[in-house]
């Protein structure tokens, strides 16, 4: 097994599930890309916008069905399923390493995958045939805190595990939804692509101490991002590629004009899968 790169994901609306457009493409074809360039990972561990403690909390159950945590939808969002195996026996060396990283960590043996995890792998692995541990995250922590909760998972990476951040690259739930929901092919207002390509630029040159400080130096941050919970796993998996690690855009489109499905990989991997992709 080579190395795997860290991810981050913008899961984007749930009806990505039925509308999959450009960022469904791209994560139908991300699953045997990360395949063919490393080999099937033997667990996912999925650190998603939607599970948020108090304290970290592991999701150890042996099996997870979809959570739907939305409401509103049309009635064929809540009959999809995504009945994927979780990874109990991985809790254990996970809650060690980020104890040795100085991070108290819970393992129940409860289950679910909530929107940000299950509409992704249902496109990325549709057989549900790689293992999950969701990991859940303290929204209330620094930047630079996240970061080195993900450093403490690197060690992962080179175990066989994808580690995947599940977020939104910018998140304004009222620009979708305040004044009647846009088409989802609108044109992109250029708050979201000045946040964007900010990201984008200071990603790829490994500028973390401009990233941990994007609610003041990203262009329309507080715009993009109302609330951060969508934006913070780019920490964490950010952090699990090592210190300084660049972020390659995998993938780069926006929905409803204002809410981004860009994808990352972080680490020397990361081009590596950007190849893959292409090919």
């Amino acid at each position: 097994m080579n190395t795997l790169p860290t991810l981050f994901l913008s899961h984007g609306s749930p009806m990505t599930a039925l509308e999959p457009g450009a960022a469904g493409a791209f994560l139908q074809r991300l699953g045997p890309a990360v395949d063919a360039a490393f080999g099937r990972p033997r667990a996912v561990l999925a650190i998603s916008a939607h599970t948020l403690t108090r304290e970290p909390v592991l999701l150890a159950a042996p099996r997870h069905e979809a959570v739907y945590d939305f409401h509103g939808f049309p009635d064929e969002l809540y009959r999809l399923r995504y009945d994927a195996p979780g990874a109990p026996a991985l809790a254990p060396r996970v809650q060690q390493l980020l104890a040795d990283g100085g991070f108290h960590t819970h393992v129940v043996d409860e289950g679910g995958l909530d929107h940000g995890i299950w509409t992704p792998m249902r496109y990325a692995y549709p057989r549900a045939d790689v293992p999950v541990l969701p990991l859940g995250f303290v929204p209330t922590w620094s930047p630079e805190r996240l970061l080195a909760f993900g450093r403490a998972l690197a060690p992962l990476a080179h175990e066989g595990v994808l580690i995947v951040g599940s977020g939104s690259i910018t998140h304004n739930l009222r620009m979708v939804f305040g004044g009647g929901r846009p088409p989802v092919d609108a044109p992109e207002v250029d708050s979201s692509a000045a946040f964007r390509g900010w990201v984008a630029d200071r990603a790829a040159h490994a500028d973390w101490a401009a990233l941990n400080d994007y609610r003041r130096q990203a262009p329309h941050a507080a715009l993009m991002h109302p609330s951060d919970e969508h934006w913070l796993p780019w920490y964490p998996a950010g952090g699990a590629a090592g210190d300084a690690a660049v972020g390659t855009r995998l993938h780069d489109s926006v929905t409803y004009g204002c809410l981004g499905m860009d994808a990352y990989a972080f680490g020397p991997q990361g081009a590596r899968l950007a190849q893959a992709l292409a090919a």
